[in-house]
């Protein structure tokens, strides 16, 4: 789609845009109010299903769809992927119980993953890797907006409106992208018939799906030595051994496996997995720790974020362009990682909001300089016919590493937390009780679970109730309360940053290879299709 004029290229860009916004600002937009929502549904007990289907679904559309668009382009599956997620945003709004909010989830799951698959593939269909830095940080910068606007209006919405509302009031914007997509973006013909992977497909499945929900569900669900977690962990084994043994004999395979002799595209992917594990790991808990030891509202601690994603949206637009610009993108991403390390580090030694808010920025900036760099990395590493399933791979590494670290974080977070609780019960300052009428004591006793901290209401409508001489005895308790679980969040936060600083080191290991100016396929007798066909090789030679 080279050929196409730079005023078509951007009308395709704008519809493409527009596709993402609508998948990302539906799925930000329910954040905040899942939890009223779950519980009017009656389902709390399945509350992390509703989350959990939907990052199964998406993940597994999000790989398979890579290869498959490909062989077949990406048009029809970006407006199969728009239609799916329009039907699955339409019934969940629809539920009337909880099982029927979690199919329908399943169902916007499968759309997210394709649009998100076909989407930042199809920008490289559009632009050769050079123009390509620029269009991949306004497409991150679509991620950052959606976060910066969808749990204000997710909150307002369910305050003011039913909850139906929030799955529907952004249908028509995906009525409008799939207009725009039909009209605007370019059919692609077929190459010659392939034969689709099924089996590939079927243990890749099969692999990624028990992984997931094992460390999903460990820590929470299930102890992480219980035969349900060891179970699925040991079915991944055995269809990852399965899976290779396939992929290595398949004609067609949905997964190549040479993709992984290449070292821009491992090393991109492996920095990938670890920089999401220490992210979101980190960054889950620190709405935690706002409410929880700062005592912010919900709604304040929103906003407490919301630079980070600010600072994304502006640095990765200006990155995008300094990458077009320079051919360069190695730089940015050395620049990029300290600089969320630092803002990982400030979140150590937070104990106040400026303080939580200067985390956020500073760890926006770093954000919004590397993130663009590994999916153009890998991108410009490999033929252009591989750019469907590259880019797959890399979205999959990055939801592997983010479900991996979370779970993990949640471990030491636990294990962390019983140890200062009793440090914190046991210590000099620590309330004294055993003279307190046992109705008074019986009352406050709840109290001694971090969780309480979080519903500010309640704490204050407690300390009101009691007695004057006992309010003071009140407050001791929840302040050491939220010092254990201060200094247990500084635990989890620089363990993040120290698994953080393991991706910085791997960056210097990423060889840098000349962004190609072209899409054309090496060795087609273009100058700059051979240039780059002989920067691949020298990649591959010494990967």
């Amino acid at each position: 789609m080279e050929h196409l004029t730079a005023k078509r290229k951007i009308s395709i860009m704008i519809a493409i845009m527009a596709a993402m916004f609508f998948a990302a600002i539906n799925q930000t937009i329910t954040s905040t109010a899942m939890p009223r929502i779950i519980a009017i549904l009656d389902g709390m007990d399945y509350y992390t299903w509703t989350i959990n289907i939907y990052l199964l679904t998406s993940t597994i559309a999000t790989i398979l769809v890579g290869k498959l668009s490909d062989m077949f382009g990406r048009k029809p599956f970006l407006l199969v992927g728009i239609l799916l997620f329009m039907l699955g945003a339409f019934l969940t709004g629809t539920s009337d119980n909880v099982y029927q909010f979690i199919t329908y989830r399943g169902i916007q799951g499968i759309g997210a993953g394709i649009i998100q698959s076909t989407a930042f593939t199809a920008v490289g269909d559009l632009f050769a890797p050079r123009e390509r830095g620029k269009w991949m940080g306004f497409m991150t910068a679509i991620f950052g907006f959606s976060s910066v606007l969808g749990p204000t209006l997710g909150g307002y919405l369910v305050d003011h409106m039913d909850w139906h509302w929030l799955f529907w009031i952004f249908l028509p914007l995906g009525i409008v992208a799939f207009a725009m997509i039909v009209a605007l973006f370019p059919k692609v013909e077929r190459g010659p018939k392939q034969s689709i992977d099924y089996i590939g497909s079927l243990f890749l499945t099969t692999t990624i799906v028990p992984l997931l929900l094992a460390f999903s569900w460990a820590g929470t669900e299930y102890k992480w030595g219980s035969a349900q977690i060891l179970g699925l962990l040991a079915a991944t084994v055995l269809s990852a051994i399965i899976f290779i043994f396939v992929e290595m004999r398949a004609k067609n395979p949905i997964l190549p496996l040479n993709l992984f002799r290449n070292g821009i595209v491992t090393i991109s992917n492996t920095i990938g997995f670890i920089m999401n594990f220490g992210m979101m790991g980190a960054l889950i808990y620190l709405s935690f720790f706002v409410q929880g030891v700062l005592g912010i509202s919900p709604t304040l601690a929103g906003y407490v974020t919301m630079p980070m994603s600010i600072a994304m949206v502006v640095t990765s637009a200006i990155t995008g362009q300094m990458i077009a610009r320079s051919g360069k993108y190695k730089r940015f991403a050395i620049l990029g990682m300290p600089i969320m390390i630092a803002g990982m580090v400030i979140m150590v030694f937070m104990n106040s909001v400026a303080l939580a808010v200067l985390s956020m920025i500073v760890f926006g900036i770093g954000l919004g300089l590397g993130m663009p760099v590994f999916s153009l990395a890998t991108q410009n590493a490999v033929p252009h016919t591989q750019l469907g399933v590259v880019t797959a791979s890399s979205q999959l590494f990055r939801n592997l590493g983010g479900t991996i670290g979370i779970a993990v974080m949640g471990t030491v977070m636990s294990n962390n937390l019983a140890k200062h609780l009793k440090e914190a019960m046991q210590s000099p300052s620590a309330p004294d009780f055993s003279k307190l009428d046992p109705k008074l004591a019986e009352q406050m006793a709840p109290f001694a679970n971090p969780q309480m901290l979080m519903n500010k209401p309640v704490l204050e409508q407690t300390q009101a109730s009691l007695p004057a001489d006992v309010q003071p005895l009140f407050t001791q308790l929840i302040d050491n309360i939220r010092d254990a679980l201060g200094q247990t969040l500084s635990t989890v936060f620089l363990t993040g940053a120290i698994v953080t600083v393991v991706a910085f080191v791997l960056v210097f290991f990423l060889k840098e290879i000349p962004l190609r100016t072209t899409n054309k396929t090496p060795g087609s007798g273009a100058p700059e299709a051979k240039e780059s066909g002989a920067a691949m090789q020298v990649v591959a030679d010494k990967a």
